[in-house]
């Protein structure tokens, strides 16, 4: 008897295990759907063309100053939850010819000594490990990219030494040409000398010492024929750090759609542009009818400043070219939806990102976009076109650090090589003794 009610016992635990085994389990509650302002406030958001640092040099603008007039300070970084960007180490052209470089050491120097002001709540930052620091900490990564190869005065020693001073990319062109690269902004003028297939043997090789040191390169600005060039010759993925679409806005700074796939190629991505002028085409054609009148304008204030003995800075023309944006109304933030919008459909959403072009833009930005405090509207309108939460992580900053991260391993990778210069005679050129 004791036998058998071991034996049932036994049965009874066996059913029950198979029973705890076979028995469906409740169905997990579907996590809650984040609102974009939770997709926005946990994400990396990254921007990588602001031009502040003129502001630094030429206004003795403080980040932790009210904004007056600017688009950047410490208390709308916040209220966007901005956590890292570049500054832009540019230096206008025609007012500073001849002291190219010193200019761009002044610009460096401002914004190092902008993040060594505060460091409680800024980080300055020269690789994406650094931002990734920041980002834990809590605080803006701050980093730094030249805008126009002008800077390096035809000197790989200088560029070089930008790398050195925390410089983490470089604009091949701004809208000058400089002898060994051609930009968009003056291609078709015939008075300005153009390399012959968009680089010149010395602009290899500053493509090639840039991809050495883990410099990013950065093609905006430069000609469709530089461009194309550029894609053959890096050894790492480019960035075009504040572009458009040119199929919505038909400016030559914008980017083609064969130039956009071209682009993922080799794993690069596209910064979008907020400029209205590059992200509308109503806007583009307001702004080109009162082209002529501005340039007069700009060239009295520079006569007029000459003839009084003064030194005229950009925020002069700034200011004064401002005045005529105003005129032209501002299109809506859909015109700068629809460019992410329309890359992200061309490209793919791995190749789009973030380049505001904030402060440095004379002309005005979408609605409702007036500082980097209206960086979560991106994020809202994103996801209400049926963009997820992982898309719009990737456009705020994900796609940009994964390129930042592979422009910095091919840098090791070409660190072991013994390359020669492009422009040096290569050793099966050389004559036999």
């Amino acid at each position: 008897m004791k036998t058998h009610y071991l034996i049932v016992a036994a049965l009874f635990a066996a059913t029950m295990t198979f029973a705890q085994t076979t028995a469906p389990k409740p169905e997990a509650k579907p996590a809650a759907k984040r609102t974009a302002e939770q997709v926005h406030r946990s994400a990396l958001v990254i921007d990588t063309h602001e031009d502040t640092p003129q502001r630094y040099v030429d206004e003795h603008f403080d980040l932790a100053d009210p904004l007056n007039g600017g688009q950047l300070n410490l208390d709308a970084i916040h209220k966007g939850n901005l956590g890292a960007s570049f500054m832009s180490i540019w230096v206008e052209p025609t007012i500073y010819k001849g002291h190219y470089a010193r200019r761009t050491l002044e610009l460096i120097d401002a914004s190092r000594t902008q993040a060594a002001r505060h460091p409680g709540e800024i980080k300055f930052a020269v690789s994406a490990a650094d931002i990734e620091a920041a980002h834990r900490e809590h605080k803006y990564a701050m980093l730094m990219g030249i805008e126009g190869g002008h800077s390096i005065e035809d000197s790989l020693a200088l560029l070089r030494m930008y790398y050195v001073l925390g410089v983490r990319y470089m604009t091949l062109t701004w809208s000058n040409s400089n002898g060994w690269a051609d930009s968009s902004g003056d291609d078709k003028d015939t008075t300005v000398p153009h390399t012959k297939e968009g680089l010149s043997e010395f602009g290899k090789d500053v493509v090639y010492e840039m991809n050495r040191l883990g410099m990013m390169v950065d093609i905006s600005h430069v000609s469709d024929k530089t461009f194309y060039r550029t894609l053959v010759i890096t050894r790492a993925p480019v960035i075009a750090s504040h572009s458009a679409a040119r199929a919505l806005c038909d400016a030559p700074r914008n980017m083609t759609d064969d130039m956009l796939r071209a682009v993922t190629i080799n794993g690069g991505v596209v910064m979008v542009n907020f400029y209205s002028g590059f992200i509308s085409q109503d806007y583009r054609n307001a702004q080109q009818a009162q082209k002529a009148e501005v340039n007069a304008a700009v060239d009295a204030l520079k006569a007029k400043f000459k003839a009084d003995g003064k030194e005229i800075v950009w925020a002069d023309i700034d200011k004064l070219e401002r005045q005529y944006a105003d005129r032209i109304p501002r299109p809506p933030l859909s015109a700068l939806i629809d460019n992410i919008d329309h890359i992200a459909k061309v490209a793919g959403i791995d190749h789009v990102g973030l380049g505001s072009d904030f402060d440095g833009v004379s002309g005005q930005l979408p609605q409702g976009m007036d500082s980097a405090a209206d960086l979560p509207k991106i994020t809202a309108a994103l996801m209400e076109r049926g963009y997820s939460a992982a898309d719009c992580e990737k456009i705020l900053g994900g796609n940009f650090m994964r390129v930042f991260r592979e422009v910095e391993q091919a840098a090791k990778q070409l660190q072991a090589e013994d390359r020669p210069k492009i422009t040096e005679k290569q050793p099966f050129d050389k004559p036999q003794k």
